[in-house]
């Protein structure tokens, strides 16, 4: 019995040594907590990664947050993507344990998310 309570432990160690969880958004979100809602088993060697994207469409900057896993070679790179008829400039960050690609404060959040709602009705009123 004390032999298969070992084995089962071991088990459960490798596991959880192979396979994070991280969080995901299903498309590019606006905001990063829409990337809470998803949260995926990676595959054995992945990392989570977090990615910060912005670019400018006229006098409107855009971010957009992109969260998944990752393998190695995506971890630390930065350049530009071209998206919805934009130029992003993005950076990717990865992390090692269980859902460490969460969103930031949900202060900092708000504060963006009211200051994207104005900015999108001040930019419905002057279309």
């Amino acid at each position: 019995m004390a032999r298969l309570q070992i084995l089962i432990g071991l088990l459960s160690c490798l596991h959880l040594a192979g396979c994070l969880k991280c969080y995901t958004c299903v498309f590019p979100a606006i905001s990063p907590l829409d990337c809470l809602k998803f949260p995926l088993e990676c595959p054995a060697g992945q990392r989570c990664l977090s990615s910060v994207a912005t670019g400018r469409r006229g006098a409107v900057q855009l971010t957009i947050y992109e969260k998944s896993c990752a393998v190695q070679s995506q971890c630390g790179l930065s350049g530009q993507k071209y998206t919805s008829g934009v130029y992003f400039n993005y950076t990717n960050d990865c992390c090692d344990t269980d859902l460490c690609n969460r969103a930031e404060s949900i202060a900092i959040l708000s504060w963006r998310g009211a200051a994207l709602c104005l900015l999108s009705t001040v930019t419905l009123l002057l279309a």
